[in-house]
């Protein structure tokens, strides 16, 4: 038995953390911190430009194909490690709690999107502090959870439709319709109303208008439920996929803003366009990986530590508007890729090539 077995999250953890060092700090919402430039430039002439350098073209080129590589051996050679399987146990034990873990990370920033006066992102200056505060609170306290979330879900389309500058916020799109097929959990009131309306002999349970149709829906998503996982690694995957080609690659004119204002290039000392072509590839890589769901938890932890060197890194980015994708980060690094995922190809794989190992001396 050769012992060869694949552990996407070691490969996850070990394979792609390079890639997101040098571009940490530089991966935030740029229309958050800086403002419209007054000129743009194109972004294929300002690539061609930052890659004639040969030194940025050395750098950039090298360390995509060492990551590349280290990715492709991680594949090959699967390495058995106690540690994460531990890890992968203690995930497991966590599943219950992700319907609280995305209440969290939707109901906060909409309290607090509505306390302060702007619609989903902070560029979109409008009052709607009871509807926001009200969908807010009725999420994160659990109550008429499904119908709150799509309400909210509903909300967010129909705003997008008026201000497409919204789709900064798509992460939202996932985050509802996750809450939607899994329903408060606990702890909630949705669950603690059940509880009450389910045992025989309550008052409560006479007068209850919605326990059985409640019942009801939950059984009818209850088999959809199992694609939560893929549902938000996909929905992150596009959103970070987004702005790395978007807000980066696309936009290097109000990236190189964040680099000047921050002074990033002091942080690590290279082109400030390599930081701007680094932080867009970083982002895009991640979002791909997160799509297809390979090497899905270690891909969640570098974009959550991203995150993290943003909230450090820039001193006036507004952290509430984050706390969704640190949330629902969080949510796919406990449940793993899921399925519809190359992640559960190469365990499936595994357990094939496992089985066939073990049978093999029972056939001689």
């Amino acid at each position: 038995m050769n012992g060869r077995r694949r552990r996407s999250a070691l490969g996850s953890v070990v394979g792609i953390v390079a890639v997101a060092l040098l571009a940490g700090r530089a991966s935030a919402h740029v229309d958050y911190v800086t403002d419209p430039p007054t000129a743009t430039r194109d972004a294929i002439e300002f690539a061609v430009e930052v890659l004639s350098n040969s030194t940025n073209a050395a750098l950039l080129g090298g360390g995509t194909v060492a990551v590349l590589a280290l990715l492709a051996g991680l594949v090959l050679i699967r390495p058995t490690i106690p540690d994460v399987d531990a890890l992968r146990d203690a995930l497991a034990s966590y599943r219950e709690y992700v319907p609280w873990m995305l209440r969290l990370s939707l109901g906060l920033p909409l309290i607090g999107a509505g306390f302060t006066g702007y619609l989903f992102i902070p560029p979109l200056e409008v009052q709607a502090r009871i509807l926001q505060v009200s969908l807010g609170f009725l999420i994160l306290f659990g109550l008429a959870t499904r119908i709150v979330a799509a309400a909210g879900l509903l909300t967010y389309l129909g705003a997008l439709a008026f201000n497409p500058q919204l789709i900064l916020a798509m992460e939202y799109v996932p985050g509802f319709v996750a809450i939607i097929l899994l329903g408060s959990g606990r702890p909630s009131a949705d669950h603690m109303l059940q509880q009450v309306a389910s045992t025989p002999g309550t008052y409560y349970g006479r007068v209850d208008p919605v326990h059985g149709v409640a019942d009801w829906f939950a059984a009818k998503v209850g088999p959809y439920q199992r694609y939560v996982a893929t549902v938000l690694r996909v929905g992150l995957g596009v959103a970070f996929a987004y702005l790395g080609l978007v807000e980066k690659l696309a936009n290097p004119s109000r990236a190189l803003q964040v680099v000047a204002k921050y002074e990033l290039t002091n942080v690590v000392p290279v082109d400030a366009g390599l930081w701007v072509l680094g932080a867009g590839l970083t982002e895009i890589g991640v979002g791909v990986l997160l799509i297809v769901g390979l090497y899905t938890r270690g891909a969640a932890a570098v974009a959550f530590s991203m995150l993290v060197l943003t909230l450090f890194g820039l001193p006036d980015d507004p952290v509430l508007a984050h706390v969704t994708l640190f949330g629902m980060l969080s949510a796919v690094f406990t449940l793993g890729a899921g399925p519809l995922s190359l992640d559960a190809r190469l365990a499936a794989a595994d357990r094939r090539e496992r089985d066939s190992e073990e049978a093999a001396p029972a056939a001689d």
